[in-house]
């Protein structure tokens, strides 16, 4: 199933001392969503945003906020990021053991529920809850730090996901997280993923922000 193509930018790897300025540039560069990535230090081993760095990047942009929740018990947490302005919210699949009323919480809070699986967790992990949200996140690295380099065995999963959700008449979107670049991109693209998320490769770039996100549109242009 054919699906828009989206960009976004993972805030992670901005310059925190100009961070509105870069969302702005981001935006201006054509992104589609902001995501923002946010790691408890429990579930992975880093500490970065919460609801307060949602509240700040709503203020500087209109576009969705995909808010990535790398924490336990994430189901506390949920109205606040509602409040601070997400979009979207995405919660990982192997910190909700009751992961279909997690998915509900966030859709009766008001945001889209997208769920998540770890390099290690198989697609099946999150069959049953499919027809329950708006997005799948493969993560194609380990969650916990930016800058890491994309697993390719990851592109069987992708492929797994999609499947699936065509199979059930989904239009839920297919997002990958991790080692995305203007090499990485095309190959998720061929096998189903529709969203991508990239923070390295456009916040760091040399060339700068609105020229490495026009490069990573243009890599999968013909996909």
């Amino acid at each position: 199933m054919a699906l828009p193509l989206r960009i976004a930018p993972s805030i992670l790897a901005a310059d925190f001392t100009q961070l509105g300025d870069q969302i702005r540039q981001a935006e201006a560069a054509g992104a589609d969503q902001i995501h923002i990535d946010v790691m408890d230090g429990c579930f992975v081993p880093n500490i970065t945003m919460g609801p307060l760095a949602v509240e700040a990047a709503r203020r500087v942009t209109s576009l969705p906020l995909d808010v990535h929740l790398m924490i336990v018990h994430p189901e506390n947490l949920i109205p606040a990021f509602v409040a601070a302005g997400a979009t979207l919210i995405s919660v990982h699949a192997e910190t909700c053991p009751h992961l279909h009323r997690t998915v509900q919480q966030i859709r009766e809070a008001g945001a889209h529920p997208s769920v998540v699986l770890n390099p290690g967790t198989p697609a099946v992990a999150v069959k049953e809850v499919l027809p329950f949200v708006d997005m799948v996140l493969v993560m194609t690295v380990n969650p916990g730090f930016g800058g890491q380099a994309f697993i390719p065995q990851m592109l069987g999963k992708i492929g797994e996901i999609r499947g699936m959700l065509d199979a059930l008449g989904s239009t839920a979107d297919v997002q990958v997280d991790g080692g995305i670049d203007v090499t990485t991109a095309p190959q998720v693209v061929q096998h189903g993923a529709n969203v991508l998320v990239a923070g390295t490769a456009i916040f760091r770039a040399p060339d700068g922000i609105a020229a490495a996100t026009r490069a990573l549109r243009e890599a999968v242009r013909q996909w």
